[in-house]
């Protein structure tokens, strides 16, 4: 068989039934093999980021998932550059399939040829262009080896046309997986790591990705429970366990944080870290007010992360799962032995707080606050809502005032953050999981970056909802533009000709959308957001496709975060909850 061919066997082998891209002259052998070879559903983007990111998307939904995304030689492979950095970022297994122009030429700037690989290095694990076709089959099994091993992570191939088209001997009926290498904890490990939390009065744990990563929510909740340790979920970790769960302490860091979440981690004397990476909006660049007196023990699977960011008292490389069982089997043993401590006193005081300290939400005012958004996004969607989001102002107030009950519920670009991420990634996770409900959230400016994907979900009948809050500003920038003292190139208004009901709001999402084939409404007023949600609800199902409730906001709303990167120092700029009807959907009602 061809080369191609074989590339395909091994897909289908390998568990891939899905796949995103854009077919091209230099990969057009590779989509005969994919088309001759059936078993994988192909879903074709608009642009070619677009299908990496929709290849994160559906990694992202369901444990196991690797998304593949394919495209054609030169700019197809450059434009997938940003989906791999994101990959890469947050630790997610993506294949990425590119064409090359012949073998013969590559060197003599041929159309459209690049050295892909050689960019693709540093946001990958591994990327390699296959000179040789019979090695086309071993690199394909390396890379679902790498991609699956240690810190997961995302892979680009690149097969120059002729190499595609060669014939090779394969049987893919013998050709197995290789194992996957994933380090463990030793019990030695986790005795030692689990004195700390013995040692401590106010124990609490950090769950980052790794822990979603690993299918570890379980083990996690079981861990917590049985040591009554409060959980601080980071932003990747969020849904390890819920937010209405007993033992959840809040979110902790100088942009997607709680009140009673940053306050909970001030009032820890230890921190048990798993799967997480310390990363700057989690824990300020102020390190000293992070760290404080506290003890940190750091679990990871990748031994290059332990000290990374600061030196903990102790680290243990291994796999969250791996590590969470013998958490679990050694805590029941101290348990048995009467040895674990009470801990209720301290679960009380954060719960605490966690019903004193709240934003408000709750607001009436017209043009809308974005709170009250969140507030009634949280009556209209329920505990099986996927929610799928990027970054900006949205992004961070939706992580402050949202709620979420299960794992891989909140689906979200964290280290890179590229704007236009959503649109692609809420199909790639609708795509991966078509029985829940996913629900995207975007501000104006993200949503115009990668609009034209829309027009993919209507033709794939790939329905969801996209709550856009439009406030015609890049407003994480201009806040972040505050402390310079300038308010420069961050205002989007203009009074658009064709469409003067919008008044200076400019783009017509609404007719946009449309014209892409989509659904979509206009809510002006807060009190007709509800019944705007529910109506999107019905239309998505009615019509198998994407429904935009566009909310016009306010053009200015300062969202709660740090000015100074310090978690013991959060602005907040709007009212704070004083009463219960101020903060209605909150996790707790407001204790006064």
């Amino acid at each position: 068989m061809t080369a191609a061919r074989a590339a395909v066997e091994i897909l289908k082998r390998e568990g891939v039934t899905d796949a995103f891209g854009v077919p091209g002259a230099a990969i057009n052998p590779f989509y005969k093999a994919l088309k001759e070879g059936g078993g994988i559903q192909h879903t074709l983007a608009r642009h070619v980021e677009g299908a990496s990111h929709m290849a994160e998307g559906y990694t992202r939904t369901q444990p196991g998932n690797i998304g593949v995304c394919i495209g054609t030689s030169g700019p197809a492979g450059t434009d997938m550059i940003t989906g791999l950095y994101s990959a890469i970022g947050d630790s997610i297994p993506i294949l990425c399939i590119t064409g090359q122009a012949p073998t013969s030429v590559i060197h003599k700037e041929d159309f459209q040829a690049v050295d892909i690989a050689s960019i693709a290095k540093p946001v990958t694990k591994m990327a390699v262009t296959v000179l040789e076709a019979a090695q086309v089959p071993g690199v394909f099994q390396q890379a679902f080896h790498l991609m699956r091993s240690g810190r997961p992570g995302p892979v680009l191939i690149d097969l120059p046309i002729d190499v595609q088209q060669t014939e090779i001997e394969f049987d893919p009926d013998t050709y197995e997986p290789l194992p996957v290498y994933k380090p463990a904890a030793t019990r030695a490990q986790i005795e030692k790591a689990l004195s700390f939390l013995l040692a401590a009065e106010r124990p609490v744990i950090v769950a980052g990705g790794g822990v979603l990563g690993a299918d570890a929510a379980d083990l996690l909740v079981e861990f917590a429970e049985l040591t009554q340790t409060p959980v601080v979920p980071t932003l990747m970790g969020w849904g390890a366990l819920p937010d209405d769960h007993e033992l959840n302490a809040g979110m902790v860091g100088v942009q997607t944080s709680h009140r009673y979440g940053n306050a909970n981690f001030l009032e820890s004397d230890a921190v048990l870290g798993i799967g997480n990476r310390w990363a700057n909006r989690h824990t300020g660049y102020k390190l000293d007010v992070y760290r404080g007196e506290r003890k940190f023990v750091h679990v990871d699977i990748e031994p290059t992360q332990i000290g990374k960011i600061f030196p903990p008292d102790y680290g243990v490389v291994s796999d969250a799962k791996a590590a969470l069982e013998l958490f679990i089997e050694v805590a029941k043993e101290l348990k048995a032995a009467g040895r674990l401590p009470d801990r209720s006193a301290w679960v009380a005081s954060t719960q605490e707080r966690k019903a004193t300290l709240l934003r408000r939400t709750h607001f009436d005012d017209v043009p809308m606050k974005p709170q009250r958004v969140y507030e009634e996004m949280n009556k209209a969607f329920g505990p099986d809502t996927r929610y799928v989001t990027t970054i900006g102002l949205s992004q961070i107030a939706g992580a402050q005032m949202l709620h979420v009950y299960k794992p891989r519920h909140w689906i979200n670009c964290g280290q890179a953050g590229p704007l236009g991420w959503t649109i692609p990634a809420a199909i790639g996770v609708a795509k991966a999981d078509p029985d829940s409900p996913v629900v995207a959230l975007s501000g104006d400016y993200d949503f115009q970056f990668l609009i034209e994907e829309l027009a993919v979900a209507a033709q794939h009948r790939i329905p969801y909802v996209h709550v856009l809050v439009n406030n015609a500003y890049l407003g994480l920038i201009r806040q972040a533009q505050i402390g310079l003292d300038i308010n420069f190139q961050v205002n989007l208004e203009f009074e658009n000709i064709n469409a003067p009901e919008l008044g200076v709001y400019g783009v017509d999402h609404v007719k946009v959308a449309e014209g892409l084939g989509c659904k979509a409404i206009r809510v002006t007023e807060p009190d007709q957001l509800g019944a705007a949600f529910e109506q999107a609800k019905k239309l998505a199902a009615e019509y198998r496709v994407p429904v935009v409730v566009e909310a016009i906001l306010e053009r200015i709303t300062n969202i709660s975060m740090s000015r100074t990167m310090d978690i013991s120092d959060i602005s907040e700029f709007e009212d704070l909850a004083t009463e219960p009807g101020h903060a209605p959907t909150s996790i707790k009602p407001l204790k006064v």
